[in-house]
């Protein structure tokens, strides 16, 4: 009986299969398994990741009292940092924000001496220095696939040292305590960033801050210059830089 029911059971599948062939050979439509689509990339996630760069500053001086120009120059600075956000991706706009801070390296040219007509010794030297930046913006662009084309609005902080004033000739030093401090701004900035993977991003950047103003003026008991009011105005801040971001994507909100 075993033999019978195996015997049977094979000659019901042969039956089922030559009439799927012949179903098949007259044009009958034969159930097929669907096919998966490949997954859409968006860029819908929280992101964290780095980047390196340059920085240009300008960070000229005016001693307003005898009308005396201290100019710092704007070499490049070297900087580092890291950011964090947030995209949601909807169609082909992208909107989020953005946080990042920077570490910038020292500044070792503290511009060309001046000499002040009516005052004795000199020449003389204003030096500050830009330590970090900070920013928080909105990021808002088009995405095409894996790339995305962005611009960048919000404010800006910069860390900065105490001003200090030094007479070359006698080599004494005047420091403004009470001056170092952050300051803050706008910021304007784009860039592009391309995927690589779903998760892994690249991108390139640049930033323009606009810094608030600093004043100092020069304290009774000073070796030199007693009352002068030293201000800076215009300045700003230039930014270029490369980094990668790590996208915690979600694979949705894109209709």
């Amino acid at each position: 009986m075993k033999k019978w029911g195996l015997f049977s059971s094979v000659a019901v599948a042969t039956m089922a299969m030559s009439t799927i062939v012949q179903a098949a050979d007259m044009g009958v439509p034969v159930m097929k398994a669907p096919v998966m689509a490949p997954p859409v990339f968006s860029w819908t996630g929280f992101y964290l990741g780095g980047n390196i760069g340059a920085a240009w500053a300008s960070r000229d001086w005016n001693d307003v009292t005898r009308g005396v120009l201290f100019n710092q120059g704007n070499n490049a600075r070297f900087l580092a940092g890291g950011q964090i956000g947030f995209n949601y991706q909807i169609n082909n706009f992208v909107l989020g924000a953005e946080a990042d801070a920077d570490w910038l390296s020292r500044n070792n040219n503290n511009g060309v001496g001046v000499l002040i007509p009516g005052v004795a010794g000199g020449p003389f030297v204003v030096s500050s220095d830009s330590r970090w930046i900070s920013t928080v913006a909105a990021r808002f662009g088009i995405a095409a696939d894996h790339a995305l084309f962005y611009g960048k609005a919000g404010g800006g902080w910069v860390g900065e040292n105490n001003l200090t004033i030094t007479n070359r000739a006698t080599g004494a030093t005047l420091t403004g305590t009470g001056n170092s401090s952050s300051r803050s701004g706008f910021l304007l900035g784009a860039g592009i960033e391309y995927a690589v993977t779903n998760n892994w991003t690249i991108k390139a950047e640049y930033d323009y801050l606009g810094v608030s103003s600093r004043s100092f003026i020069v304290p009774i008991g000073s070796p030199f210059l007693v009352g002068d009011n030293f201000n800076n105005r215009s300045r700003n801040v230039q930014e270029f830089k490369v980094g990668f971001n790590y996208l915690f994507n979600t694979g949705g909100a894109r209709y």
